[in-house]
C-alpha cells in the first residue's frame, strides 16, 4: 500500500526513531556479546585516552617484569654454579688437611689427581651456560670464560695469575622499573675464583712440598670466604629482582582491572537495555503498520 500524503510526517518520524533504536538495538547486542563497551577507541569517547596510555603503561611493565624474570633465572643458575664449586673445594679442603707431605709417591699422585679432577669441576661450573649464553663472561657472553690449558703451575703459589680468563669485567645490569636498574652477577676472574683455580693448578701441576701445600691451603680457605660472599650478593641480587617482579606483576593486574573497568560493559545492564530497545522496535513497527493501513473510508467508518 502506498503512503499517503496526510500521514508522511508522522510516518517519517517513526520510521527515523526506528531506525535510531535499531542501531542502538545492535550496539548493545554487540557489547553483551563481546562484554565490551566498544570495538574501537572511539566508542569509548573521554575515557579512550586514559585506555591507551593505560595499555602503554601494561605493555611496558610486562617488558620489565619479563627483563626481571630473564635476569633473576641466570643468578639462581649462578648461584648454584657456586655452590657446586664450593662443594668441590670444600671437599678437596678437606683432603689438604689430612694430607701428610712424607706420604708415598701413591697418596701425592692421588692428591695430584685429585686436585686435577676438582679444577675440572670449577672450570665446568665457570663456563654453565643459560639460554645459550656463558653466565660469568661478563658482556662476552659469546665467549668461553675459562680455559686453564695454557696456565703454568707455580712452585709457590703467590702471584695473581688470570690468564685463564676470556671475558670482560663487565657486571650485567638489568631496567626492571623506570627508576629501577640492578647489577647482578659475576665474573670468572674475581678473585675468589682466581684464587681458587691457582691453587688447584698448583697442586695439580706437581708441586706438593709442605710450603707449596700450606699455601695452598690458605688460598683454598680464602677463595672459599670469598666465593661465599659472591653466593650471599647474587641471593640479594635476585630477591631484588624477585621483588621487582612482584611490583610490576601487581601493577599490572591493578592496571588490567582499571582497563576492564573503563571499556568493559555491565552485561546485566546491556541485557536490560537490549530488552527494551526491543520493546521499543516492537512498538515503532507496529506503529508504522497502523499509520500505513489507514485511509479516509477507514477513518469516516
Amino acid at each position: 500500500m502506498s503512503m499517503r500524503v496526510a500521514t508522511f510526517a508522522s510516518t517519517n518520524t517513526l520510521m527515523q526513531a526506528a531506525l535510531r533504536t535499531q542501531a542502538q538495538e545492535a550496539d548493545v547486542t554487540e557489547q553483551e556479546s563481546s562484554g565490551l563497551k566498544s570495538s574501537n577507541y572511539g566508542g569509548l569517547g573521554s575515557d579512550a585516552g586514559k585506555v591507551v596510555s593505560l595499555q602503554a603503561s601494561v605493555t611496558r611493565s610486562k617488558a620489565y617484569s619479563s627483563a626481571a624474570t630473564s635476569a633473576n633465572q641466570r643468578t639462581q643458575q649462578m648461584y648454584s654454579s657456586l655452590g657446586s664449586i664450593i662443594d668441590t673445594l670444600t671437599s678437596f679442603k678437606s683432603e689438604l688437611s689430612s694430607f701428610d707431605a712424607t706420604t708415598s709417591d701413591t697418596g701425592t699422585s692421588a692428591l695430584k689427581s685429585d686436585a686435577a679432577t676438582t679444577l675440572d669441576s670449577v672450570v665446568s661450573a665457570l663456563n654453565a651456560k643459560f639460554g645459550g649464553t656463558y653466565l660469568f663472561a661478563g658482556s662476552a657472553v659469546d665467549t668461553k670464560p675459562v680455559d686453564v690449558s695454557s696456565m703454568t703451575a707455580q712452585t709457590d703459589p703467590v702471584t695473581t695469575d688470570t690468564s685463564y680468563y676470556s671475558g670482560d669485567d663487565a657486571i650485567a645490569s638489568v631496567k626492571v622499573g623506570d627508576d629501577q636498574t640492578i647489577r647482578y652477577g659475576v665474573t670468572a676472574n674475581d678473585d675468589s675464583i682466581e684464587q681458587a683455580i691457582r691453587g688447584l693448578n698448583t697442586i695439580a701441576g706437581g708441586t706438593t712440598d709442605t710450603t707449596t701445600i700450606s699455601s695452598v691451603s690458605d688460598l683454598v680457605d680464602t677463595a672459599l670466604t670469598g666465593i661465599t660472599t659472591l653466593q650471599s650478593k647474587l641471593s640479594l641480587n635476585s630477591k631484588a629482582l624477585e621483588s621487582a617482579i612482584s611490583r610490576e606483576t601487581t601493577f599490572q593486574s591493578d592496571m588490567t582491572s582499571t582497563i576492564s573497568d573503563l571499556d568493559s560493559v555491565d552485561i546485566a545492564t546491556a541485557t536490560a537495555s537490549l530488552s527494551n530497545y526491543k520493546n521499543q522496535l516492537e512498538a515503532s513497527y507496529s506503529a508504522l503498520g497502523k499509520i500505513q493501513s489507514l485511509s479516509l473510508d477507514n477513518y469516516l467508518k
